[in-house]
Formats: C-alpha cells, structure tokens, sequence
C-alpha cells in the first residue's frame, strides 16, 4: 500500500466514529415547546358588543346615523373630528379612544363601488391591526351578506401570525371574540371563507417552517392531517421505489443528493356533480434548495425554506375547495424534493431521462424546480386525461427582476386559459402578467447530447424555464405556468400566494379549445 493510500486509509478511520455518530444521533425536536396564539372567533351578530372595540366602515357621514351603538355625544364627537380631519370616506382610516363606553372607535372609509378584492384587502389590513388586540371587537356595517362575508374572510387570513418558536413571556390570554353586525354573511362564511381561511393557514405554515420541520415526508404527513375527515378526497403517495419503477429520473434525481427521500403526493377532490375531467394544479416543493453541486451563495440561503410555496399553493387551493364542498373536480399535485450537494449528488452535465422518456442534460443543479415538474406533468398526462393543467413554482429569480413583487409571470400557449387567470387574478387581487413564450427558446434548449437542455441562454431565464416544462404537456392540452419567485414572500414570510388565484380559477374554469 502507498504512503498516500496508507494517509487516505487512516483519515477515513479518523472519521469513522464521527460519521456513525452523525447517521446515529437522535435529531432534536424543535416542535417540543412550541407555542400556538389561540385561534379567534369571528362570527356574526344582531348586537355590538358593549365595549372593546368598534369598527366602522363607512362611504359617507350619513352612514354614522344608522350605528345604533353610538349615544349621540359619541357620534358628534366623531363627525367633529372626522371632519376636522378632512377625512376621507373612501380609503381613509381614523382611531379615536375614549369615547362612549368603547376602548377604541376606528372609523374606516370604504368606496362606495369597491369590489371583493377590494373588501378582503380590508379585511386582511382589519385582522393584522387586529392580531395583538385582546378585546372583544364588533365591526357595525352597512354592506351586504356576501360584502360582509369577505371582509371576515380577509381579517381570518390577516389575523395569521407564525410564532410557535418563540416562549412567550406570559400565557397569552384568549382574545375577545369579533362579531359583524349588520347583513348576515354567516352562510357565506361558513360555505367558503372559513375554508380559505384554513387553506390559507396550512399553506403559510408550510411555508415558514424551517427546512429541518418541513422535508417531502412531513410534508405529506402535515397535508394528510389537514384533510382528515374532509369528503371527496383522495390522497396518492408515492415514494422513491415507485417513481423509479415508472421511470421518473427528472424528479429523483433532484433529491438523490439528501437523506430526505423525494416524495410526489397526489390529491384528488370530486365534489357534488364535477365534471370527469380534472382541472390539475401541479407545484413545485422544493423542501430546501441549497442549489445542490451548483451551490447557491450562502447569503439569503435561508429563505430556500420556501422554495416548495408552489406545492404548498396547490395543497391548499385543494383544501379550500374540498372544505367549501365546491362542484368541481381539481388534483393538486405536489413534487417534493430536498435538493443538498453530497456524493450522490447530481452533477452538472449528467443525463437523466423523464417518465414520458425524453432525456434531459443537466446545466445547473440549482434550476431543479422544472425537473420536479417535468415529471409531475408527464405522470398527469399519463394517468388523469386532464382538461387543463397549472403548474405553479418559485422557478426563476428573472421573473422577480422583469415584475418585482407585485405580480407573478403567466405563461400559456392558450389566450383563452390566459383570459381565465388573468379574470381570477383580477377578482382577487392576486397579481399575474402574461409574459411570452417565444419559439426561439427551443433553440436555447438545443442539447448536443441529449433530448434537450434544462436551461440556457442568456436572457429570458423565466421564459426559457417555461418553455422547458412545456416540453412534459401534450400539445392538446390546456396549459399554464406561473411563475411565482417575486411574490411568495415579498416580507420575508409566506404569503400564500396563489391560493385564492386558483380556488376562484376553478371555480370559474371553462374549457378552452386549443387550435
């Protein structure tokens, strides 16, 4: 033997014991003292509260005068200093404490022509002011039921707050109930919005917790959980034996570089009188994205914990449909994966061949998201007989450079799907802009070695990026990507993007010719 095998031999002997003690150590539970904020009551009544809190959201003075829980000093207080504020009735917001028997009056302009995304953006704004008021509030309106019903719907998603890592300094007392009194939306609230409230909630939940809570299998165990005892659903795994047995090297070979198996988890949801053919939402579910061989710059690396939002999009959109007994027929399909650099790794220049058999020249380990979907959309074309595909995903940081936070990149070869999201986008308030997808990026694609290249070129990264999952899609089929990389978390949290786009897309969808 050679000094040089002989020093190689004694170093790997030196390591032994390390190494059997990292594949031994217990892992440490994290979850052990967490610490929940109790849930909050938002219902609906026929009488305010006698104190704590009074919301009033009002378009004009006159509206004042119908708020019987207001003694008439108290409204003539307001009306003064409202006035003296040039208040404006229909965005403006004013707090006044001290008045009548409440803690606090908010009065709150609201347009006289203002639409639901409008309203839920009211309400989402209401819950955040909201999330460390202990009192009882009551919100006395004027709108009507389903007016009402949105605005319950926005302060149930702005009430969100992730903070069961931190040790609260004394117990958190339970906060007062919020009551709307005025139109009864307590039918449409139960109905739907409670629905999104809770699809909302899982889908930021998964997106915050840290990589070493949420990997492909916690993360299927955390979905399975949320859908215990919900009707309709159905819920497929499938693991690493068989996605090799049906020939899914794409997304294996994302995850073949962590401990984490990679997992593709399908949800299926009928509801009453759906139609037979499926909308399917596919997302993205990197669990952790160190940009595997072509490792990302250790600064902000931290935030590639969300880098599955698309997954954690589609899971709930399947929750809030599912919840609210929709009439539609939607499979959300979420393609997990943790993609770490190590010895099995994926390296750059490796083939690798999909399950609709296209082989595929790896450039960057770090572009992986495409690769999950690629298979994702291949085993949907095979097994569901779609009548429409969406996929979402934190593909590519170009598309936060070209549309920065405020709207996500749509892509389709169909106008009329575009016209569908793009009317979803605009009842919700979710943003979307249609950017193109040019023939010339097949020749950015061109691999001298394979079927095709997973990314080149040097320009249009999120529109090559799309027109590589394209390549998985029957021509036939209707098909779309978002791109969502500059909107999922534009504070450093989740913000569930897309849930609310998708749930009101299906429920809208109608099918498209594709010529």
């Amino acid at each position: 033997m050679q000094p040089a095998t002989l020093l190689a031999a004694a170093s790997l002997l030196a390591l032994a014991p390390a190494l059997a003690e990292a594949q031994t150590r217990p892992r440490v539970d994290v979850t052990a003292r967490a610490a929940e904020r109790p849930a909050r009551e938002i219902g609906f009544a026929a009488q305010p509260h006698a104190s704590g809190v009074l919301i009033l959201p009002v378009t004009s003075e006159p509206d004042l005068d119908r708020v019987t829980a207001l003694d008439a000093a108290t409204r003539d207080a307001l009306v003064r200093g409202l006035t003296a504020a040039e208040f404006d009735y229909a965005s403006g917001n004013l707090s006044f404490r001290g008045l009548g028997t409440y803690d606090q009056i908010i009065v709150q302009g609201v347009a006289s022509d203002a639409h639901a995304a409008d309203l839920h953006r009211l309400g989402v704004s209401l819950g955040r002011t909201l999330l460390d008021q202990p009192a009882p509030v009551s919100i006395v309106h004027s709108l009507s039921a389903d007016q009402a019903a949105e605005i319950a719907t926005g302060i149930g998603i702005g009430g969100y707050s992730f903070d069961r890592y931190k040790t609260p300094r004394a117990p958190r007392p339970q906060a007062g109930p919020i009551v709307l009194v005025g139109a009864d939306g307590s039918a449409a609230f139960a109905g739907r919005g409670q629905g999104l409230v809770e699809a909302m909630r899982l889908t930021r939940d998964l997106g915050n917790e840290p990589a070493n809570v949420i990997y492909p299998e916690t993360f299927v165990e955390r979905t399975q959980a949320a859908f215990r005892g919900v009707r309709g659903v159905d819920i497929e795994v499938l693991d690493e034996a068989e996605m090799a047995r049906l020939g899914m090297g794409s997304l294996l070979s994302v995850g073949q570089g962590s401990e984490r198996p990679s997992r593709m988890m399908v949800i299926t949801y009928r509801g009453p009188s759906a139609p037979d053919r499926p909308v399917v939402l596919a997302g993205k579910g990197i669990t952790f994205d160190t940009g595997g061989i072509s490792l990302k710059p250790g600064a902000g690396m931290g935030a590639m914990k969300m880098d599955m939002s698309g997954a954690a999009s589609v899971v709930g959109t399947a929750l809030a449909l599912a919840r609210s007994s929709a009439p539609v027929h939607v499979v959300a399909i979420a393609a997990l994966a943790e993609n770490m650099p190590s010895g099995s790794a994926t390296r750059p220049a490796d083939i690798v061949r999909a399950m609709n058999g296209k082989t595929i020249e790896v450039i960057s380990t770090d572009a992986e998201g495409r690769m999950v979907l690629a298979d994702a959309l291949s085993w949907a074309e095979a097994n569901l007989d779609p009548a429409v595909i969406v996929d979402i995903a934190t593909l590519t940081g170009a598309v936060g450079t070209a549309l920065g936070d405020d709207y996500a990149g749509l892509f389709t070869r169909q106008d009329a799907l575009a016209d569908q999201l793009l009317a979803a986008s605009e009842a919700t308030g979710e943003g979307l802009w249609r950017l193109p997808l040019h023939p010339s990026y097949a020749a950015d694609l061109r691999s001298p070695v394979a079927d095709l290249k997973h990314t080149g070129g040097t320009g249009a990264g999120a529109g090559v990026g799309a027109h590589f999952i394209g390549e998985f899609v029957n021509p036939d089929t209707p098909w779309a990507h978002l791109d969502i990389a500059g909107v999922d978390s534009p504070d450093g949290m989740s913000a569930g993007y897309g849930v609310r786009l998708l749930e009101r897309f299906v429920l809208d969808w109608q099918p498209v010719a594709v010529d």
